[in-house]
């Protein structure tokens, strides 16, 4: 029987390092037994910049490890310029909608809520031009996110973004979100209405890249070295380095962790933030300017190195800013599981992941805001490094992780919802 034809909408994907991109690729490649599969995305351009081969043509067709990809031209931008940013992306929804017509028919059409608003609209305009059935991935919830952290506070645009998402729910044949919080945000934003038919499926790692290491592993200990780490106690930030994180006011909290800081089992303290994104500048400026010593920052790893990097850490923050829960899940939580690593978590009461660290007592969580006790969180893990309880923290994180949160699990489930359509 010949396989069911699925158009996948992606911002980016590989080799572009944004978290969605990394997911999806293993969600296409996951299913490919079941569909034969085509994704519309852009040249590799995450980080602002594009390749000279990818600067001549308006799009261009590949074939990576199975899965089609028509790639879209957009403009270069800088993640700190909002006009530029707007206008990359701007060209990224045109440029994909008339790639549609290049693509044959379709059974399926599966959009992400990335790019915010026009990632639920693509899919809608897929699901027309098509006459397919449209699952809509909704992994961050605009315009709930854009509020949360003030980036616009203007009534006419919220209201707008909140009208066009509603319409990409409704318009979905079936609506997948990555946390139990999120589904509940979706029941609210539709009180007392039709609620579009809604499932959970969690975000995952896979736990066969991203794995405990030894300690000795002399990858790690060459990351190490390169970045100054070795012989001490890194207290890590990987991923994004943008906007969601409340960054700016916890790298205050470090502040009044001193340099030369000592942990139970002798060694020096340090603070490594590892990733890019649109705060990077304010933070580096804020450690140079007060003189933070133990404070390091290490550009993106590649995929192939983030098993070295993520085992260098002693203890991983995996934080959101206030007013996040139910609107976006950090996936960032499910590398530190899979490093088997404890986790520093300032996350709201009752969102997904913080229940994954409480119910395995995988790390020490607060609420944002919370600064003190963010503070006596950090002075916890720093009085009992080396004991046996951190490790035990990591590997209850790990354990949980092989059992509910693998990628064969969460794309088996994927393949079932959309199959079942």
């Amino acid at each position: 029987m010949a396989k069911k034809r699925l158009l996948i909408y992606a911002h980016y994907y590989i080799p572009d390092t944004a978290s969605t991109g990394q997911i999806l690729r293993e969600l296409a490649e996951g299913m490919l037994d079941q569909f034969d599969i085509t994704v519309i995305c852009v040249v590799p351009s995450y980080l602002g910049t594009i390749e000279d081969k990818y600067k001549t043509k308006k799009y261009y067709k590949e074939k990576i490890n199975g899965v089609k990809v028509l790639r879209i031209r957009v403009p270069e931008f800088s993640k700190a310029n909002k006009k530029s940013r707007i206008k990359n992306i701007i060209s990224y929804f045109f440029g994909a909608m008339s790639a549609t017509f290049k693509v044959g028919k379709q059974d399926y059409v599966f959009s992400i809520s990335q790019p915010p608003i026009l990632g639920g609209l693509l899919g809608v305009w897929g699901k027309w031009v098509k006459h397919a059935k449209y699952i809509y991935n909704i992994q961050d919830f605009n315009p709930e996110q854009t509020l949360a952290v003030g980036y616009t506070k203007n009534k006419l645009i919220t209201d707008a973004m909140m009208w066009f998402d509603k319409f990409s729910c409704k318009r979905s044949d079936l609506i997948i979100t990555v946390g139990r919080d999120l589904v509940e945000t979706v029941q609210n934003r539709f009180k007392g209405k039709k609620v579009p038919k809604t499932v959970m499926i969690n975000n995952w790692i896979d736990e066969n890249e991203i794995y405990p290491l030894d300690e000795n592993n002399e990858n790690v200990l060459a990351f190490k070295k390169k970045y100054s780490l070795d012989g001490k106690f890194v207290i890590m930030y990987s991923g994004n380095i943008g906007l969601y994180y409340d960054l700016e006011n916890l790298i205050k909290v470090v502040e009044k962790i001193k340099p030369g800081t000592k942990t139970a089992d002798g060694r020096e303290v340090v603070f490594a933030f590892v990733g890019a994104g649109s705060v990077l500048d304010k933070l580096v400026l804020y450690v140079k300017q007060h003189h933070i010593d133990n404070v390091t920052f290490i550009p993106y790893q590649d995929k192939a190195n983030l098993i070295y990097s993520l085992n260098a850490g002693d203890v991983h923050w995996c934080v959101n800013a206030k007013g996040i829960k139910g609107v976006s899940c950090p996936s960032k939580a499910y590398g530190i599981m899979a490093a088997s690593k404890p986790i520093l978590g300032v996350l709201e009461s009752e969102s997904e992941v913080r229940c994954l660290i409480e119910d395995t007592h995988g790390g020490l969580c607060c609420e944002p805001g919370e600064y003190d006790k963010v503070e006596e969180n950090i002075h916890w893990f720093i009085d009992n490094a080396g004991n046996s309880e951190l490790k035990a923290m990591g590997a209850r994180g790990r354990e949980n992780l092989e059992k509910n949160l693998t990628r064969n699990v969460s794309v088996r489930k994927y393949a079932e919802e959309i199959l079942k359509l």
